[in-house]
């Protein structure tokens, strides 16, 4: 039996901890005591994540957090620290929220799937981390808010990726109320795949982490990015569109490899090409 990864240090050092073993790229929040999501912290991120991009022996990526917080969001201290710049802070929260727009777009865009292991809270920006990923396992005590609206601050830009995960009314619910909701809840409003208790919680990600990186990278990058590209399309569009993306993957060496050993009866050899 494969090693479990273990996703939770209990000495963690520096803001993002960086673990690759057998293809699985595990970056664990290391911003004590909330793995607030820090310029430092999200900078940091943002480097894993490109460094991950290109580098083949990273097949799957998984997003976990030391402590007992996943990631309470912004960190509100350092911002609100900025006020006393001579434009108010202007400057540095154009930068702050251009900063995670960039670093939640890059894991969507990421052509390797990226899974959040939420053991913990998980709000505002925390949560919105957890709704850009393309899975998410959580334990029956993590927790899941929008609360920005608690300090006179509606969550818009966690709104955006709240939004392309469940219901309507069900992110307004959250974004209007501030109110948190439970893993059960939490998965109910599709927000997360599974919820288990948190001694499952390595071994659980750890087998979706594997079962993944076991497929081919070819179609795992050709189909996430079809895959977000159809889903904002109408019907028509995002068939042509998937259509398009189906004809260049069976095109693939992989495809071709994988269908042939699929009629052979043996197990393929993926080149990722």
């Amino acid at each position: 039996m494969a090693e479990v990864l273990k996703l939770r240090p209990e000495a963690p050092e520096g803001p993002i901890l960086s673990e690759l073993r057998n293809g699985i790229l595990v970056l664990t929040l290391s911003n004590p005591p909330a793995n607030a999501l820090s310029m430092e912290v999200m900078t940091a991120l943002q480097g894993e994540l490109d460094r991950a991009r290109d580098d083949r022996s990273v097949r799957v990526v998984v997003i976990a957090a030391a402590g007992k917080l996943f990631c309470a969001g912004h960190d509100l201290k350092e911002m609100t620290a900025h006020r006393a710049d001579s434009d108010k802070g202007r400057a540095y929260f154009e930068e702050t929220f251009a900063t995670c727009s960039r670093l939640m777009q890059s894991i969507v865009s990421l052509p390797k799937p990226v899974i959040a292991a939420v053991d913990g809270i998980a709000t505002a920006a925390g949560c919105q981390l957890v709704a850009c990923c393309d899975l998410a396992i959580a334990t029956d005590r993590a927790t899941f808010g929008v609360n920005g609206i608690d300090v006179g601050l509606f969550c818009t830009t966690p709104s955006v990726a709240l939004s392309r995960n469940i219901s309507r009314k069900h992110a307004m619910e959250m974004l209007l109320t501030g109110e948190m909701i439970d893993a059960q809840t939490a998965r109910d409003f599709g927000l997360v795949n599974r919820v288990m208790p948190p001694e499952y919680l390595n071994q659980i990600v750890n087998k979706y982490a594997e079962t993944i990186a076991a497929k081919s990278p070819t179609a795992i990058r050709m189909g996430k990015k079809g895959f977000y590209e159809q889903a904002d399309l109408g019907l028509a569009e995002a068939y042509d569109s998937a259509s398009r993306v189906m004809i260049e993957n069976m095109l693939a060496h992989d495809a071709e490899e994988g269908i042939a050993a699929f009629i052979g009866k043996r197990k393929p050899q993926w080149i990722g090409e």
